[in-house]
């Protein structure tokens, strides 16, 4: 280790100039290094989707469900397969084993679903097969919503959609609330009947024409054209077009018989932001894209488009995780520049300005360092990754100070400034190397943790690790450069020193100690077991995550009964105002009939014939002792 110091030292320029290579290229790496709020794990699970429109759960578990999991059953690597039917729908989740080849897993559930296509009935729609990715989730949630029309609401929520996804780093862009578009044939009975046709002729009729048949080509020997006869339905117009029946000359068209109309399937769900219809537009960025830069750029799009909304629409960021990642990068660079402050005002007041400075540019130097390694192994920026650099923030100053304060003492003791710094760099090296790799120690077994959570939590050991050897390196070879550069020779005798009292006190604490290493070592054990044993009986508990102030509350309506989806729809509405009424008073009477008690301190359910309104977290019911 020795001759390594001494070559850096030696060779001084070098090394201050791998230095500032190491603070550019750290700087760099942060600018560059994608930034997300997620990291990119595979979740070891998938489902294939299936739809059959009005099939009851029954019949779904019969004609989609069973043929499905005839298939997927055979797959290699399969832990555990779940099953749901419902009206309309039905879906089959796979779980696979931990350590999946996801792309040849995603692969061989694909080839199983074609297979299994021609056992579903015709009328269903095609398959999907959905793998589950934490890096794929929405970023970004917009709330489009105001007094327009449905079908306005609809038209803008697709342009901003297609605009959106033409930026690079954004994956695709999920419409929530969106309906299918169709088209409503109203046909008068009468006129039917008086031209002597039926439904069964209409619906063929549409059937057979939304069509594009491709009818091969035409070879004339003088040219060569590609000949198809297209029939697909686009507007209205197509429809109202299409000929019924012909009677010599006279043909009689959609439009002499029925009417069509253009709209939306009848809907499964409602939404509504502050009382108006709303939609939901979910961003998904690509996997390792830039967050901030995805999110910045929707929002510049967005801004522009708002421009030209209708009156009264208007955008609500629902969701929005480039917040918390720009959070967790500010406390990053408040922590590092806390930590570096502290440390030069500890190290200015016991060992003086130069020293302070030396160790100060070590702690950067460390963070720029780890980040330049992280980013050449293909990690981003993610929330775990942040909160490693937090928490490592304490971590990489402890060797620099040992080394700065053994080579002032030996400056004071008359060595020259290289052989201070060479001696002492060399002196503390195997105590600080060991002490080190103790920490690291600690984190190494993280790095083998299996499963789903092993993956999501591999980035906090790996940084952790990259960061304490990049703080290994400052401490042992860029500091003592910088130090040797940096001092002079002392232009006169060293004092002797002299130990202030505290220093006094500390060494008759530790002789007298030392005089009675059995009865000390049994005092430390016995101290740790009472502190074990007080904390077990005066503990308030265990608990998985901490209890934190919630950012929001959600109210649940259940009610009894099949209800259609505007019944539903109804419920809230006729308790919105009893909610508002009863928000602002101090002592209202419960709406519950013969309950008179409420305190303002307490939250109580609202009751309506069909329906129960409890606020979260659910409190004890109005009238209830206590």
């Amino acid at each position: 280790m020795r001759s390594l110091i001494a070559a850096a030292i030696q060779r001084s320029r070098a090394s201050l100039m791998l230095l500032l290579f190491l603070f550019i290229a750290g700087i760099s790496a942060y600018l560059v290094i994608p930034k997300e709020a997620n990291p990119d794990v595979a979740i070891p699970m998938m489902y294939v989707s299936m739809s059959l429109d009005g099939i009851s759960p029954e019949d779904g578990e019969r004609l989609l469900v069973r043929p499905m999991e005839h298939e997927l059953r055979s797959l290699e690597g399969i832990k555990k397969m779940t099953s749901v039917a419902s009206e309309g729908h039905a879906s089959v989740m796979l779980e696979f084993d931990a350590g999946f080849n996801a792309d040849k897993a995603l692969a061989d559930v694909r080839v199983k679903v074609d297979a299994a296509r021609a056992k579903l009935p015709a009328e269903a729609k095609e398959p999907t097969v959905n793998e589950i990715n934490v890096a794929l989730f929405p970023v970004l949630s917009i709330g489009l919503s105001g007094p327009v029309p449905e079908s306005v609401l609809v038209g803008i929520a697709r342009r901003l959609k297609e605009q959106i996804e033409a930026i690079p780093e954004i994956l695709e862009v999920d419409i929530g609330g969106d309906r299918e578009d169709v088209l409503e044939i109203i046909v008068d009975p009468q006129v039917l009947q008086s031209y002597g046709l039926d439904y069964q002729q209409l619906f063929r009729l549409v059937s057979n024409n939304n069509r594009l048949v491709a009818a091969g080509s035409l070879d004339t020997g003088a040219g060569r054209m590609a000949i198809k006869v297209p029939g697909i339905i686009e507007d209205l117009n197509d429809v109202l077009s299409i000929p019924i029946k012909v009677s010599g000359d006279t043909v009689l068209t959609f439009a002499d018989v029925a009417t069509v109309n253009a709209g939306f399937k009848d809907p499964l769900s409602f939404a509504r932001i502050n009382g108006q219809p709303a939609l939901v537009l979910e961003v998904k960025k690509r996997s390792g894209a830039n967050i901030i830069s995805a999110i910045e750029q929707t929002k510049a799009l967005l801004a522009q488009a708002e421009r030209q909304f209708p009156p009264g629409m208007q955008i609500d960021y629902i969701m929005d995780q480039s917040k918390d990642v720009k959070e967790m990068l500010s406390d990053l660079l408040n922590n590092v520049l806390t930590a570096v402050v502290l440390v030069l005002i500890l190290i200015l007041a016991t060992m003086g300005m130069r020293s302070a400075l030396l160790v100060g540019i070590t702690i950067p130097g460390a963070f720029f360092a780890g980040i330049l390694l992280i980013w050449l192994l293909g990690f981003t920026m993610n929330i775990i990754v942040l909160f490693s650099l937090i928490l490592v923030a304490g971590m990489l100053v402890d060797g620099a100070i040992v080394v700065s304060e053994l080579a002032d003492r030996h400056i004071q003791d008359g060595q020259t400034p290289k052989d201070a710094w060479l001696n002492a760099a060399d002196r503390m090296s195997w105590p600080i190397i060991a002490s080190t790799f103790t920490t690291l120690a600690v984190f190494v077994p993280l790095l083998f943790w299996p499963g789903i959570v092993g993956q999501f939590m591999l980035y906090l050991p790996a940084t952790v690790i990259l960061c304490l050897l990049a703080s290994l390196a400052m401490a042992l070879v860029f500091l003592p450069v910088m130090g040797a550069a940096s001092h002079k020779a002392p232009q006169r005798a060293p004092a002797p020193n002299r130990a202030s009292r505290y220093t006094l006190l500390y060494r008759r604490i530790l002789g007298r100690l030392i005089q009675r290493p059995l009865l000390t070592l049994c005092a430390a054990l016995s101290g740790v077991v009472l502190i074990y044993l007080t904390y077990g009986k005066f503990n308030h508990g265990l608990e998985f995550f901490p209890s934190v102030e919630p950012e929001s509350a959600q109210v649940w309506v259940r009610a009894r009964g099949d209800l259609s989806i505007y019944e539903k729809d109804a419920i809230p509405a006729s308790g919105r105002t009893t909610l508002t009424r009863h928000a602002g008073s101090q002592s209202p009477l419960c709406p519950q009939s013969g309950c008179s008690q409420w305190r303002a301190d307490r939250r109580c359910d609202w009751y309506y014939p069909v329906s129960v309104y409890r606020l979260a977290p659910a409190p004890p019911r109005c009238g209830d002792p206590g």
